[in-house]
């Protein structure tokens, strides 16, 4: 069974050689072919999140990432990753085993729902639909905007976007194409709007699912990444306090204290205020990510965690970076091994990450409220957002106005050219919400989307002097499709 089970992980969505309904339930987490009732979906529900990361291969395509020269320690994703190359490696954190762990998310996503169709629906199973079409929704959404072009309305509707799985496979073959941009973007949102109203907080560990307040952060991304801004506004409302510095993440404060395994386990704790959605995935990220030649270096961190990057005079950023120049490192991915036989020591790693966070949500909003020229409330999200980033923080002094930000962040007009217009006045802004971002979600992969949807370019440099430039609309920004996928008939992104 494991046999075909990995064959089947290689080819799903890609090669149609799916699962028959039988040998698909085999595979569910409670071990029953017949899923007749609301608890059996719901553990089936439990697998319908991608159980990999991205961010061992999406954070060093980054600016987050600089070479520590030979004695760094070589891993192969981060290798390849940092000099933005093809890789068809199936091993666990790289692209092509998040793809195929995506899917297979999908699937289980599909069969919940059709289980529960064949059930009659009704109210007791409705809170079930909600997250199934949530998870399908997200799982889509991460591969579009990893193996496709980044959302533009002028060509959504011819760029290549990823097959948008919809219903249970049940044929032993079945063709796939990749449709647009334009159609994934729309399954997914029909997708998201569909499952947002049913969506409750009735788990036993809500932030392992897509709870009320993830499912709006969800939201809260996917029309950033559209450019509805009011939309954006709306939704992340839903998750944030009156007074969202109450449940932003305390570097400034709580965190200060914290020894480094203490720091480590916190980040992904469900007891941390800011996290909304955790996944737990199979990654050996947690070993190799202080570690990694490609990663933080001296430079980067002075660049990215030191007081000449703070907008506030005098006062340095909060963000604990702990490690000598190998192996500098915020302490956020913590290993938990599941040992399989105790007397062999064999097992498999896995890593909790965080998918959504308030964090996010609040830059999302001033993002927003910034391109509707709301400066007064940017403004105050972006003081909210500083006064638990900043070390020693003092309400009394360190409040910025409005001519703080368009001095300390003004940019040249080339630098962020998204699909949509940024006026001068916005654009100071605009540079200080992504560097914000840029900061506070080092080495978790956001940083990559928006180096997608605002056409920024990114320079590598090694450790010797040589440069490396990724274009600001590079085919190299859409990951290549999986061979497997390729040698079914999915056309492979340009090069």
């Amino acid at each position: 069974m494991n046999i075909i089970k990995k064959n089947i992980l290689s080819l799903l969505v890609l090669s149609s050689v799916l699962f028959s309904c039988d040998t698909f339930l085999d595979e569910v987490p409670d071990d029953r072919t017949q899923i007749d009732n609301a608890e059996k979906i719901g553990e089936l529900i439990t697998k319908a999140y991608p159980e990999a990361g991205y961010s061992p291969f999406i954070e060093p395509r980054t600016d987050n990432a600089g070479d520590k020269g030979a004695s760094g320690s070589e891993n192969r994703y981060n290798t390849e990753m940092f000099f933005w190359r093809d890789v068809d490696d199936t091993d666990v954190d790289f692209p092509v085993n998040y793809w195929n762990e995506t899917y297979e998310a999908i699937a289980q996503s599909n069969h919940a729902l059709q289980a529960i169709e064949e059930l009659g629906g009704g109210s007791d199973l409705n809170h079930l639909k909600g997250e199934a079409l949530l998870t399908r929704a997200y799982a889509h959404f991460m591969l579009v905007n990893m193996w496709s072009k980044t959302y533009n309305p002028a060509t959504a509707g011819s760029d290549l976007g990823i097959p948008y799985v919809d219903e249970p496979e049940n044929v032993v073959i079945k063709e796939y194409k990749r449709g647009t941009v334009k159609e994934v973007y729309d399954k997914i949102e029909a997708d998201l709007l569909a499952g947002l109203p049913l969506i409750t907080n009735e788990y036993d560990v809500p932030k392992f699912h897509f709870n009320t307040k993830a499912a709006n952060a969800f939201a809260s991304r996917f029309y950033t990444y559209k450019g509805e801004w009011q939309k954006v506004i709306d939704y992340s409302t839903k998750v944030l306090d009156s007074d969202p510095a109450n449940v932003l993440r305390d570097w400034g404060g709580f965190y200060q204290s914290l020894t480094y395994s203490e720091n480590l386990t916190r980040y992904t704790s469900t007891d941390e205020p800011a996290n909304l959605l955790l996944v737990s995935g199979n990654s050996l990220f947690g070993r190799f990510y202080a570690s990694a030649r490609y990663q933080l270096t001296s430079d980067v961190r002075n660049d990215l965690f030191t007081s000449n990057s703070n907008p506030i005079p005098s006062r340095n950023w909060a963000y604990r970076v702990f490690g000598n120049d190998l192996v500098l490192n915020l302490p956020k991915h913590d290993e938990y091994f599941r040992v399989t036989n105790a007397t062999a020591n064999i097992g498999f790693a896995f890593v909790t990450y965080v998918l959504f966070s308030t964090d996010e949500v609040l830059l999302n909003r001033a993002e927003a409220y910034a391109m509707l020229n709301q400066n007064d409330n940017a403004l105050a999200d972006i003081n909210s957002f500083l006064s638990v980033k900043t070390r020693n923080y003092d309400a009394t002094t360190d409040v910025l106005v409005l001519d703080d930000i368009t001095t300390f962040y003004a940019v040249d007009s080339g630098v962020y050219t998204p699909f949509y217009g940024i006026s001068a006045d916005q654009l100071p802004w605009i540079h200080c919400v992504t560097e914000f971002r840029k900061r506070e979600f080092y080495n978790e992969g956001l940083r990559w989307f928006d180096i997608r949807r605002f056409n920024l370019e990114v320079t590598h440099e090694d450790f010797v002097g040589n440069k490396m430039v990724l274009e600001k609309e590079d085919n190299r920004k859409q990951l290549q499709l999986p061979p497997d996928a390729i040698s079914f008939g999915l056309q492979p992104n340009a090069r």
